[in-house]
């Protein structure tokens, strides 16, 4: 192993959007047991420190790698096209317009049935995204558009945080 592999290369697996999760949490849990500090306890502390960075490393890319949003972004980075979120929020006027209209929705929504017909709504055009963006990445190759489409996904993900707390405050 390489700490300067990329993720797919440390898990052995294509790089593209659409993975495999059963073979991706198999090799997370035998990676796991490779690196894992308890291993290197006779050792001494220095081995158990480049173990720690190992089990690090490899946490942090599983985690990338298991989230879509974050796995679409790491291709389109590896790929060249940056996703600058905080710096490019520019979006097209429909969606923009479909994210008021959404919040509108949610800030009018007093009651548990009005929240998770919100909810429904946002998952729908959630799984149409990101299906998308897989036919973006994975079939297109067209990186540049695919950070674009990660970039609005951005601000659906933080949409779906807002309706989840909403529900919870609903107790729900």
């Amino acid at each position: 192993m390489n700490l300067a592999s990329t993720d797919f290369e440390l898990f052995a697996i294509e790089p593209r959007f659409a993975i495999e999760q059963d073979a991706l949490d198999g090799r997370w849990r035998a990676l796991q047991g490779e690196v894992h500090p308890d291993r290197f306890a006779a050792q001494g502390a220095a081995a158990q420190r480049v173990a720690m960075q190992w089990a690090v490393r490899v946490n942090e890319a599983y985690q990338r790698l298991k989230s879509p949003l974050q796995r679409a972004a790491y291709l389109c980075e590896l790929n060249g096209a940056a996703i600058e979120a905080e710096n490019n929020t520019a979006m097209p006027a429909a969606f923009l317009i479909q994210q008021m209209e959404w919040r509108e929705t949610l800030d009018d929504a007093h009651d548990l049935a009005a929240v998770q017909a919100l909810e429904t709504e946002v998952s729908t055009y959630r799984t149409d995204a990101l299906a998308t963006l897989r036919h973006t990445l994975d079939a297109a190759h067209d990186f540049a558009a695919a950070a674009h489409q990660v970039r609005a996904l951005m601000f659906v993900e933080r949409f779906a945080l807002d309706i989840d707390a909403r529900l919870e405050a609903l107790g729900q």
